[in-house]
């Protein structure tokens, strides 16, 4: 059974009694495992989808089942819990808090959970060694460079073991050595068994995925298996 399945999902929001369409009846599955990028031009819905995927909006119409699960039937409560628990989010501004050191901003979310002080010192410990950043455990964002900020945003992802990661253009504000090592690490994740959902509206970026569903206008106008895929390279290759 796959982790994910739309059917016919719609969207429109609605401005003084006057409708927009943005998602026109998509249907389309995912399985666990997979590393999907959803790619399209600005204004395609493209985030539109992966905030109802991530459980932070409502589709209008359709069905979304997500482990079994009919996500179109949840109250507000009960998207929370989901956010909370089944994924973890990076963002193309980061999300950081400015005053608080990388450690302590990869823990934010286990804050809200039952996880002792201890555990939250051994996990925010090991999330950073796993991106290479053991030596900035307590260095503020504005200590950091733009991709050592979304090293420590992907390991406050993976903070509470979501089932997927949704990557919404996380080399968007990035310079090109900086994106390709971020992309490195989401193919790792990938590789070890994780999800990954990547946003974004770049070609050469979406073709480190597996798979690329192309959105244009509300509508997925083709779902392909990445044929040349990319694959980044080791950070110190990039460096030569």
């Amino acid at each position: 059974m796959a982790l994910i399945q739309v059917v016919d999902l719609k969207k429109e929001y609605t401005t003084e009694d006057v409708a927009t369409p943005v998602l026109g009846g998509l249907n389309f599955s995912i399985e666990k495992g997979e590393f999907v990028a959803i790619m399209g031009p600005s204004g395609s819905g493209k985030s539109t989808l992966m905030h109802i995927l991530g459980f932070l909006d409502t589709l209008t119409t359709g069905k979304y089942i997500f482990e079994d699960k009919d996500v179109s039937t949840l109250d507000d409560d009960e998207l929370a819990e989901m956010r909370g628990s089944k994924v973890g989010f990076v963002f193309q501004a980061f999300n950081l808090l400015n005053r608080v050191g990388a450690k302590d901003n990869v823990v934010l979310p286990l804050l809200y959970t039952k996880a002792s002080g201890a555990e939250r010192d051994r996990r925010g410990t090991e999330l950073l060694a796993q991106v290479g950043l053991s030596h900035r455990m307590n260095n503020t964002p504005g200590q950091l460079s733009g991709g050592e900020k979304q090293r420590v945003a992907i390991a406050r992802a993976l903070i509470n073991n979501p089932e997927i990661i949704f990557a919404d253009e996380p080399t968007g504000n990035l310079d090109s050595k900086s994106g390709l090592q971020v992309m490195k690490i989401l193919q790792e994740l990938n590789e070890q068994g994780h999800t990954i959902i990547l946003v974004t509206h770049e070609k050469y970026t979406a073709e480190h995925a597996k798979r690329i569903l192309l959105i244009h206008d509300g509508l997925i106008v083709s779902d392909e298996l990445v044929k040349n895929r990319q694959i980044a390279k080791d950070k110190s290759e990039l460096s030569k």
